[in-house]
């Protein structure tokens, strides 16, 4: 920003405000009485007792010091360009003090008479008074009304007056109380005031009781509570007394309002009411401008004004905050970054926006300051607007408003683009829509047959007919939206849709369950590109919808444009999940259940990401493998650490402890539902350490096996531990060492070597990970009889296939002789008898590189290594696409010729 250079003999601009004039002049000998800077609350109350002490009321006092308060912002915002964050939370610190004087002054009279207000427990039952909006956010501008609502924790009646008489019920104590706290605070006398006070907000309004018990509260949030309140409640904050908020009492608060404002499901719901609310707001602002049309110009309430910028945030924040706790924050500037850190906002727009929060803020100040008025509408006198310009840093009222433009411009663009659509009909006098809205008998006509014919058979649908008459109409332009995407043509082409059919047909199958979930509809209808998506997902293949069907909530993660083109990142994934953990652990809602759904969730979004980029063609079939591999070891990394603090009596602060993967996990091939083939191992002296580890194990299979509302995470086999199934569950590396070493009565087999092969240090501290590759690499170059060797592997892989017999005029890619599983015999076999010749056999980089150092080294004839390389490719694509389509893998005999002669070729070269 520019600054303007202001000559050092002209007065300062504070001077010019009509309000600091009458500041000055009515309150000199006062103005001294507040310490010099920013005016902190302790510096308030500094004022105050010295104003209480040359006689002042408690009303005269407050207003003196409110007085004070302004005249100090106001010089150090125009004179010195004091940052926004002063102002505001100054203001606010101001509004905190007085109701904490105002609440202990009206309690302590009322007490003197009636006594205290008493819970069923004998103790007192304290007035909460919650501050909303932005006293909630702490964001008070100078000449805020203040949105309070008044609650009493606990009903009952006083203990009486000195002779244990005038008792009260609580409910009329504490409304007595609200009115004394009100004269102290909001009446108007000859000092003005000190807040106005708004309790409009308050449940059923202005028609309500002025103060209510939390449980009164709670019945309302559950029978009456309206959309639009839940965007009042998200910025609620107990401000007073500050004794309840020292103590923490009143954190009782946040267990009824989180739950009413935050759902557990991606709330799409709330786009209507957001629109409706801000629509009101719009045609109030135009019937005040009537006639008036220097009102127009209101930067609070105009397009590309402060309140768009707040409904936007506070609309993705309600949305996905059930979910994604670490959006949960009032203050507008930190909610922004919050939500681009979550990748619901581009970064550009998040600072964008910030940027002109800020400015349109200084300038309401500015306003505000001319005369202490409640406006937010830019004067029309220039002299005015020149102060305003000039105060900002702009030279002239051009410049300034050329900023402002660009400024409420972008803003109304992001407003629009999240929120844009005209708000729906909803009949005369706000009436629902008539029977006409909903009937879908003209739209089947226009369906191809079989999407029609499903569509029909919901006209008498309990589930459908149950349907509130907005929520039909919703399901009816989903309908119609999905009859013109079945306009375009099949075709098999890379990235086209083949069953145009099958995929609408997967769509009604997918969305009958949920049609009571109204949140899934009001996702489809305020995202198109979300439905569009969804629609080319399900008929790309059987596997995602039936992936959908368990897991319904993971389509949000369709309305990223940025999905698609990204690949999977363990550091940010597991970022995200600590910051969770950590909001929810400041909210008190960490409990076990609510972090195993935390787990589950963020594990089938990931998921489901891979999946929507594989079946589109962004990632190859090693690619899925790597992105899921390296997801369940972020997963299992974060489990661990989640775990640990709930072992009980742990003997250390961090477990010394490893997990080892096998197989698939191993090999990092992991397909979508594989499960984890892992063994557990622990490095500890402490005579506790078997039971430890053995409890700490218990508790990590559960947490990643068992099923809650949001389904399990994996399956989990320890089979490969030392002696399988009969040894114990967790093994010491000590014990793990010998084993695979071969050292004692208890050792190896020769396939547990070959799993070896494929095994890796999955988590744990270094030093075990460096132990555990020590291990791996002798097991792996010891030496070996190879016709021994070479006539078990044999062996193994006879009674592998027998167990899993083919027809003989199929091929199956994976066990049939030519399939996948005789490259990996044949891989474990040139690692376990060559790798003591050859090192670069150790590193366990999966089957394809592996078969080509073979042949590098010479263990292979020219060219089979890699011939067998492209054939093993090649299989897992099909195994791949048809375990996706939930087909068999088997094909015809003469399908994939070529692939199964390279392998053939590598066996004979192998094994003769």
């Amino acid at each position: 920003m520019q600054r303007s250079l202001q000559p050092s003999d002209s007065p300062p601009l504070s001077a010019y405000s009509r309000f600091v004039q009458r500041l000055r002049r009515r309150y000199a000998v006062e103005l001294p009485l507040l310490p010099p800077g920013e005016p902190v609350r302790a510096h308030m109350a500094e004022a105050y007792q010295a104003l209480r002490a040359r006689g002042d009321t408690v009303a005269d006092a407050l207003r003196i010091v409110r007085q004070l308060v302004m005249e100090r912002l106001i010089a150090l915002d125009c004179d010195q360009h004091a940052p926004l964050a002063v102002v505001t939370t100054a203001v606010t610190q101001l509004a905190e003090f007085a109701l904490d004087v105002a609440c202990r002054e009206a309690c302590a009279e009322l007490d003197e008479v009636h006594g205290a207000p008493l819970a069923a427990d004998g103790r007192r039952a304290q007035l909460w008074v919650v501050g909303m909006g932005k006293l909630g956010a702490r964001e008070l501008n100078v000449s805020s009304d203040i949105d309070l609502i008044y609650l009493y924790d606990h009903d009952g009646e006083t203990a009486g007056g000195p002779d244990g008489h005038a008792r009260l019920a609580n409910q009329e104590y504490f409304a007595r109380a609200v009115k004394r706290i009100y004269a102290l605070v909001g009446d108007t006398t000859g000092n003005g005031f000190v807040f106005r006070v708004d309790l409009a907000l308050r449940p059923n309004g202005n028609s309500g009781p002025s103060v209510v018990s939390l449980d009164a509260l709670e019945e309302y949030f559950q029978v009456q509570g309206r959309e639009w309140e839940r965007f009042a409640w998200l910025k609620s904050r107990v401000v007073a007394p500050a004794s309840v908020v020292a103590d923490s009492s009143a954190q009782a608060l946040r267990g009824v309002v989180l739950p009413f404002v935050f759902r557990r499901y991606l709330d799409y719901s709330v786009f209507d009411s957001l629109r409706t609310l801000h629509r009101q707001i719009r045609e109030q602002a135009a019937r005040r401008s009537a006639g008036r049309p220097e009102r127009a110009n209101d930067v609070k309430l105009s397009r590309g004004g402060i309140r768009e910028i707040e409904f936007t945030v506070q609309l993705l924040q309600v949305v996905r905050g059930g979910q994604f706790p670490e959006l949960r924050t009032r203050p507008t500037l930190d909610a922004l970054q919050r939500l681009a850190r979550a990748g619901l906002m581009p970064q550009e727009a998040a600072d964008a926006l910030a940027s002109a929060y800020e400015f349109l803020r200084r300038v309401e100040h500015r306003i505000q300051y001319l005369d202490d008025q409640q406006t937010h509408v830019l004067p029309v006198n220039d002299d005015d607007l020149r102060w305003i310009a000039h105060t900002l840093g702009y030279a002239d009222c051009c410049a300034f408003l050329a900023q402002l433009d660009t400024h409420r411009e972008f803003v109304a663009q992001e407003f629009d683009k999240l929120l844009g659509g005209k708000a729906p009909c909803t009949g005369c006098k706000g009436g629902a829509p008539g029977p006409a809205a909903v009937d879908m008998h003209d739209l089947i006509d226009t369906l191809p047959g079989p999407f029609a014919e499903r569509i029909r058979g919901w006209s008498e649908n309990p589930r459908v007919l149950a349907l509130r008459d907005d929520t039909r109409a919703r399901l009816r332009q989903l309908i119609q939206r999905t009859g013109q995407w079945l306009r375009e043509p099949d075709s098999e082409a890379p990235g086209r849709i083949a069953h145009h059919v099958d995929a609408a047909l997967r769509w009604a199958d997918w969305i009958e369950p949920l049609l009571r979930r109204e949140s899934y509809i009001a996702l489809l209808v305020e995202r198109p590109a979300v439905q569009e998506r969804l629609l080319r997902l399900l008929g790309s293949a059987k596997w995602p919808a039936r992936y959908l069907m368990q897991h319904p909530g993971v389509i949000d993660e369709l309305a990223s444009n940025e999905m698609l083109s990204g690949r999977f990142v363990a550091a940010e994934f597991e970022r995200d999940l600590e910051d969770r953990h950590q909001s929810l652990t400041r909210t008190g809602e960490a409990d076990e259940e609510r972090l195993l759904n935390l787990l589950r969730h963020a594990h089938h979004a990931e998921l489901f990401r891979t999946l929507a980029r594989d079946v589109d063609g962004r990632i190859t079939v090693e690619q899925v493998a790597d992105d899921l591999s390296a997801l369940a070891d972020a997963v299992l990394r974060v489990t661990a650490r989640w775990c640990w603090p709930q072992v009980r009596n742990p003997h250390r602060e961090q477990p010394q402890f490893a997990i080892i993967g096998y197989g698939k996990l191993g090999g990092k091939e992991l397909g979508y539902g594989s499960d984890l083939d892992i063994v557990f191992v622990y490095d500890d002296e402490d005579e506790r350490a078997g039971e430890v580890y053995a409890a700490y194990v218990r508790k990590l299979i559960n947490w990643l096996t068992v099923k809650t509302r949001e389904g399990d995470l994996f399956e989990i086999d320890t089979a490969l531990r030392p002696n399988g199934n009969s040894g114990l569950l967790t093994t010491s590396f000590e014990a793990y060492e010998k084993y695979q070493l071969g050292r004692g009565s208890n050792t190896a087999w020769t396939w547990e070597h070959q799993a070896m092969t494929r095994a890796r240090f999955v988590l744990g501290a270094p030093a075990l990970g460096e132990r555990f590759d020590r291990i791996r690499e002798a097991v792996i170059t010891a030496p070996r009889d190879r016709d021994a060797l070479k006539a078990e592997i044999v062996a193994m892989r006879e009674k592998v296939r027998a167990a899993r017999p083919v027809k003989p005029d199929r091929f199956d890619v994976k066990h049939s002789a030519g399939g996948m599983v005789d490259a990996e015999f044949a891989v474990q076999f040139l690692v376990l008898s060559a790798a003591e010749a050859h090192p670069e056999l150790v590193p366990n980089v999966g089957n394809i590189a592996l078969l080509l150092r073979a042949e590098a080294a010479g263990l292979l004839p020219a060219g089979v290594g890699q011939a067998a390389a492209s054939a093993y490719r090649e299989l897992r694509r099909v195994q791949h696409r048809a375990r996706l389509n939930e087909e068999p893998t088997h094909v015809p005999m003469t399908s994939l010729v070529v692939e199964r002669e390279a392998m053939l070729a590598l066996w004979r070269a192998v094994f003769g």
